[in-house]
C-alpha cells in the first residue's frame, strides 16, 4: 500500500496574489474572498512569498521594517478556516498613497512549504516544528495546494 502524501491531503484551490498588485487591489481581493492572507506569486506564477492583513496594518502604521516576518507567521499560523472578520474589513481602507504600494514591497519572502510527495509524517513534523497551521504544497516553485491542520485531523476522522 502506498503511503499518504501531501498531494493526497492538499486542497488544490490556492488563492494567490501577484507581487505587482497594489495594496488597494490586495485589500479588495482579501475582502472579496473573506480571507486574511495569501501566497504571493511573480508574473511567471512562481511562489515568492506570503502576505497578510498584518503586513497591510504594519505598513499603514509605518512598522514594516520593525515587524519583519510577522506576516509570514500570521499567514501560516492561523487556521485556514479563519475568515476576515467583519470589523477588520473597515480597517483595510487605505490612504491614497498607501494604496499604491505594491504587494512585493510588503510581502514576507519566508514560505513554509513541502513537495507533493512529502509524507504525512513530514507534513505533521513541519507543522509542529514551525508552530504553524498551514503548509503550501509546491511543485517546480509553484503553489499547487495547501494543507491545514484540519486536513491532518481529517485522516483520524475518516478512519472511524
Amino acid at each position: 500500500m502506498r503511503p499518504i502524501t501531501a498531494a493526497d491531503l492538499m486542497n488544490p484551490e490556492v488563492l494567490t496574489v501577484r507581487e505587482d498588485m497594489t495594496l488597494r487591489e490586495l485589500a479588495s481581493f482579501l475582502m472579496a474572498n473573506e480571507i486574511t492572507g495569501a501566497p504571493v506569486v511573480n508574473q511567471g506564477g512562481r511562489l515568492v512569498g506570503v502576505v497578510s492583513v498584518v503586513d497591510i496594518a504594519d505598513m499603514a502604521a509605518g512598522e514594516e521594517e520593525e515587524e519583519e516576518g510577522s506576516g509570514a507567521t500570521d499567514f501560516f499560523a492561523q487556521g485556514w478556516e479563519v475568515r476576515l472578520p467583519e470589523e477588520a474589513r473597515e480597517d483595510l481602507e487605505l490612504e491614497d498613497e498607501l494604496g499604491e504600494v505594491l504587494v512585493g514591497e510588503i510581502m514576507n519572502p519566508e514560505v513554509h512549504s513541502l513537495p507533493e510527495d512529502a509524507t504525512v509524517s513530514e507534513v505533521a513534523t513541519a507543522m509542529l516544528n514551525n508552530h504553524i497551521h498551514r503548509l503550501l504544497v509546491i511543485e517546480e516553485g509553484r503553489a499547487v495546494g495547501i494543507i491545514t491542520t484540519s486536513d491532518l485531523l481529517g485522516l483520524l476522522v475518516e478512519g472511524d
